[in-house]
């Protein structure tokens, strides 16, 4: 049995799918197939049903990959832990960071790290929420930055800042005469959503219930349409398809009049979301965390409240 055996498991489960797994982890299918047959034979089980579109995990299958993920993550832990001895701000730092918040952090960020630590270059991934975790779980990243709420993680985390929204409309909107919004007038409006997998699709949601029911199939007319980016839903706005709701850094200007796009705050109590960092508890290198952290403060993105908080 070796470690490249238990990352080959790991990859085809998550990818329900040989091919893909190989591709994931930069080998030949062939090369990954022959690999699990041998473990298989090795350990006298069947670890994934073969056969159809999709490969299924077995029940004892998944249990021995529950256990492969936690030799892969202790494993990284072993190589963190040679390094103690050594600068922890020294060397790469494997950033992940999801998709609504890497275009308006990741340039002061990575500006800012240059800066202060230019021995870490940050290696960056973007990625939904729960990819993330997976690739934090399995060792492939060293910290990842998300927003709140989290599925259970048995991860370390530390608040950065909490991030109010704000409504997009077309420049001819009636709203634009209005100096707030009510969440709950968004209702009566078509709005644009991220699509599903965004953790922030489901932060707005929460802002407005209602909307979820228009965007589900049978439910009569359609009031929400989805977008892949927040960039292309700002741009379907300014074509007066419908409204949206942006996290505050994306917008650089609340009082910006482009003809096309108007900006304006929610009502009180204002929606937001509370953004955070979270790595492994066997990560050692804290420090590289925290100068991350201190960075992250100093990066001045507008509308936030910065938030220095362990927990």
């Amino acid at each position: 049995m070796t470690l490249t055996e238990l990352k080959y498991i790991v990859a085809v489960a998550r990818a329900k799918h040989f091919g893909h797994a190989a591709e994931a982890c930069y080998v030949a299918q062939p090369t990954l197939s022959v690999a699990i047959k041998k473990l298989e034979d090795e350990l006298g089980v069947v670890l994934f049903e073969r056969g159809g579109a999709e490969i299924s995990v077995t029940p004892l299958g998944a249990q021995i990959i529950a256990q492969a993920e936690l030799v892969l993550e202790q494993t990284a832990a072993i190589k963190e832990l040679a390094k103690q001895n050594k600068d922890p701000l020294a060397g790469p730092l494997r950033l992940g960071v999801i998709y609504t918040i890497a275009p308006y952090l990741l340039p002061p960020l990575v500006k800012g790290m240059i800066d202060k630590v230019p021995q870490m270059p940050l290696i960056l991934q973007e990625n939904f929420t729960v990819r993330l975790l997976e690739m934090l779980r399995q060792g492939e990243l060293d910290a990842a930055i998300m927003a709140l709420p989290l599925p259970d993680h048995g991860m370390t985390m530390q608040t950065l800042y909490d991030e109010p929204f704000v409504v997009a409309m077309p420049a001819q909107h009636p709203w634009t005469r209005r100096k707030s919004i009510p969440a709950n007038d968004l209702k009566s409006e078509n709005m644009l959503l991220l699509g599903n997998g965004h953790c922030f699709r489901d932060q707005v949601l929460e802002v407005c219930p209602e909307m979820a029911r228009f965007s589900t199939p049978g439910n009569g007319m359609q009031r929400t349409f989805e977008g892949s980016s927040l960039e292309t839903i700002r741009h379907m706005v300014s074509s007066g398809i419908g409204l949206t709701v942006l996290p505050r850094a994306s917008v650089p200007d609340m009082h910006a009049n482009d003809g096309m796009l108007q900006f304006r705050p929610f009502d009180a109590p204002v929606p937001s979301r509370r953004v955070v960092i979270v790595w492994r508890k066997s990560f050692t290198r804290k420090a590289a965390i925290d100068a991350v952290c201190e960075v992250v403060a100093s990066c001045d993105l507008p509308g936030i409240t910065t938030i220095c908080e362990e927990g």
